[in-house]
């Protein structure tokens, strides 16, 4: 018998009642014994009983200290336990929470992981987006410093400065909203929102490019007052980056269409568009982050989608893509009660 079985403050304290009851016993033996029972034989079954009482407390503490030993391993070597080694009847249920403990902490450091690789690509992502403006906007600023440069080139210049640094401010602030999403510190208010304003409100900001495009927006409403529980400001951020989508792939003088309606198990809105469509090969990565279609601009950054799908996502509502069979862009958007 090891030694480190005494460390424990249970095995000293009963050895010391096992000998307490062994002296007793001793003693009532001697004083009086049986006349059919030799004198030693209460003493001998005291001593049998102890002796198979610490050999059984003895093998559970050794289980107990191999799973200590199993588990040390899994945490720190990354071996797997096998629990099918542990069918003592008192230790099931220490068994049946220790599987369900390891299977969490392998989930987590599968989830951990895959976190850390797409931080990773994230960040080399941003850092490449970023760059390249900046790149630009410092080129730019050497060709202004040039006193002999014509008015002309200076002036297109600056409008050309001026449209990087917009692109920039817009990649930081959607990148800080979707740390937000990600971090789950963004606070969705939970109250009704119209879609009629919801529209209007995400219109509002493309008016004059789709004016300059000559692109037109249809609203039809199927469901007059449609609304839907959700968050009014981040709602129409999402609808807002679905319209650019549409307004970026729409041809001039091309037609973006926006039908709404409302039944007792949810709100859809539909966005659909006359353009190009999308590629059988991007459908599936459309709303990845920093994810190019073939058919996106130069300006396109990949963000947008992904950021719209999140607002939906955390408002109990769907976001499905999808081409028309007319030819085109859908969206479809729905909100379930």
């Amino acid at each position: 018998m090891h030694l480190y079985f005494f460390r424990n403050p249970e095995s000293k304290a009963s050895l010391l009642w096992h000998l307490f009851l062994f002296a007793l016993t001793l003693c009532i033996s001697w004083l009086s014994a049986p006349a059919t029972l030799p004198p030693l034989a209460l003493p001998a079954i005291a001593v049998l009983y102890t002796l198979s009482h610490y050999w059984i407390t003895w093998r559970r503490y050794r289980k107990l200290r191999q799973l200590s030993h199993d588990i040390d391993n899994m945490l720190h070597c990354q071996i797997p336990i096998r629990f099918e080694k542990y069918k003592e009847g008192e230790l099931s249920i220490l068994e049946s929470e220790l599987s369900k403990m390891t299977l969490r902490l392998s989930e987590q450091a599968q989830a951990l992981a895959q976190d850390k690789q797409l931080l990773a690509d994230s960040m080399a992502d941003i850092s490449h987006q970023i760059r390249s403006p900046l790149t630009s906007s410092n080129l730019i600023l050497s060709l202004l410093a040039d006193p002999a440069l014509p008015p002309e080139r200076r002036q297109k210049l600056l409008q050309e400065l001026t449209q990087l640094l917009s692109r920039i401010d817009w990649l930081v602030e959607a990148l800080l909203k979707m740390s937000k999403m990600d971090a789950g510190t963004a606070c969705l208010q939970h109250t009704p929102v119209a879609v009629d304003e919801l529209i209007r409100r995400a219109h509002e900001p493309l008016e004059i490019p789709m004016e300059l495009r000559c692109q037109t927006l249809a609203v039809h409403a199927q469901t007059e007052h449609a609304q839907f529980l959700g968050d009014l400001s981040w709602s129409t951020e999402a609808i807002l980056n679905i319209l650019k989508n549409c307004m970026e792939h729409t041809p001039p003088e091309g037609c973006i269409q926006v039908t709404y309606l409302e039944n007792t198990i949810f709100t859809e809105i539909i966005i659909e568009d006359n353009g190009t469509g999308f590629n059988k090969e991007d459908l599936p990565h459309l709303f990845e982050r920093f994810y190019k279609g073939k058919n996106a601009s130069g300006q396109s950054i990949g963000i947008g989608l992904a950021l719209a799908r999140m607002i939906i996502s955390q408002q109990n509502g769907t976001l499905k893509a999808e081409n028309r069979m007319e030819g085109g862009a859908k969206f479809t958007i729905k909100f379930y009660k």
